[in-house]
Formats: C-alpha cells, structure tokens, sequence
C-alpha cells in the first residue's frame, strides 16, 4: 500500500467509523504502509532528560499513527516529576510532537534530614546535585514545601528584611520562624495579613533603632502591639543547614 492509499485508508476509516476490527485492520494497514511512530520530537526540556519523555510517548500498545492514544501519551507524560504539562500531537507520517513545560524549582525543603527540591507547589523535583540550587530560599519542617510560595511572596515585599533571612521553619504547621544570617530568630504571626505587618514594623524598627546582629537571639512578633526580644546566651548560628553535595543532616525538624 503507498502513502497516498494509507491517506485514503485512514481518512475512509475516521468517516465511516468502521468497527473494531475493521478498524483495527485499517490501523495496522496504514503502519504497514509507513504510517508508524518513528521518530518523537520533543522540545521544551531545560532540565529533565530525554529519556524518560520518549519512554513515555512510546509505551502505548501500538506504534500505529492511527492507534496512539494521544491523552494516554500525555497523562504518562504528566506522572514524570518534571513535567508541569505536556501537548502532543501526531505529525503525519511517522513522528509524534511534544512540548513539555516543564516545573520550575522554587525552594529547597529540609525535611527529615534530607534536602528536596520544590516548585511553587511544593512538588518535589529528583535532583542530582542539588547543590547547584544552593541560592534558592530554604524551608524546613512538615509541610513547608507547600507554604514555601506564601513565605517566599511575603519577603519579595519586603526586600529590606529577605536580605537577613537565610531560611525559615514552618512551625506546628501553621506560621513562619525566620532564621537570620546573623543568627537570631525572628518569629511571625499565624496569620499572613499579620505576619505581613508584622514584617513592616521589624524593618521599620531595625532601620530606625537596629537589631540584627546586636546580641540579640530571638525577635517575637506573634503579637500585633509588641515585639518581644530575647538576648543571646552564646553565638549559636542559625539551625537551617546549608545544602551540599552530600546534603548535610541536621537543622530544626517539626
């Protein structure tokens, strides 16, 4: 069968809806005849690899252009931790189209003395070298993965303060400790309307009277008319551990 009767086989197939087995029959002629996947182009990878984008495209039950699921090939697609979404395509005769938008890494989430890599939704991202991520912000404790956008929105507003910060605890599962460069801790409201005026007035009160690294330990601001601080009894650094090649074991765990 040439290409131009394969054509006309498959278009006479869709318009008269041909039973499953004339159907199928069409399907393995129009293969038969060149309309098979051969070649899967994929383009929108920065990160991931190939490998497992091809892998998914091809593991369907038939390499027929007529038979390959296309939702099938996508919803494989999205189980892949990268992929954030995926269009396919067929490209007639022989090759399947992908375009991957891929999950963009956010955070890094310390948890269970282990570093994981985090999107804005706190989906985990394998990495391999996940030093390579060190200057993203660090969010320790269950559940910070998914609270890390929220954290991390909050300081963008307030440049002044994210300077100090360099990482921060998500305590009891429902407000923020930050843990400053210089060691001390500052502690932030449950609520993130609060938390955000909160953070106005630490900046406000450290610009006019200062308190980063002035032998304080701990700033408390869970409390809307007043700051509470804490003086310093040693120079313990912050408890957020720095991610290497081997991540380190260690940091405050909730």
């Amino acid at each position: 069968m040439s290409l131009g009767a394969a054509g006309i086989a498959l278009f006479a197939a869709w318009l008269y809806q041909l039973p499953d087995k004339l159907w199928m029959a069409a399907a393995m002629g129009v293969a038969d005849a060149g309309f098979e996947v051969k070649n899967v182009e994929v383009s929108g990878l920065k990160t991931m690899s190939r490998l497992p984008v091809y892998t998914a495209a091809l593991d369907g039950a038939s390499d027929s252009m007529l038979l390959v699921d296309l939702d099938d090939v996508r919803d494989r697609l999205l189980m892949l931790p990268w992929v954030k979404d995926a269009s396919v395509g067929r490209r007639l005769p022989d090759t399947l189209a992908i375009d991957i938008t891929e999950r963009r890494p956010y955070a890094i989430w310390q948890y269970r003395g282990e570093h994981r890599l985090v999107d804005t939704e706190g989906a985990v991202l394998p990495s391999q070298n996940i030093a390579r991520y060190a200057k993203l912000p660090i969010v320790v404790g269950k559940g910070a993965n998914t609270e890390a956008a929220n954290l991390i929105a909050l300081l963008h507003d307030y440049p002044a303060a994210a300077k100090h910060v360099a990482g921060a605890v998500w305590i009891g599962e429902r407000r923020w400790d930050l843990k400053l460069k210089s060691g001390e801790t500052l502690a932030l409201p449950d609520d993130y309307a609060e938390a955000r005026a909160a953070l106005g007035n630490f900046v406000r009160i450290d610009r006019d009277s200062g308190l980063v690294d002035k032998g304080f330990s701990r700033f408390d601001m869970r409390l809307a008319d007043r700051l509470t601080v804490r003086i310093s009894q040693n120079d313990k650094k912050p408890t957020v551990a720095q991610p290497t090649t081997q991540p380190a074991v260690g940091g405050t765990e909730i």
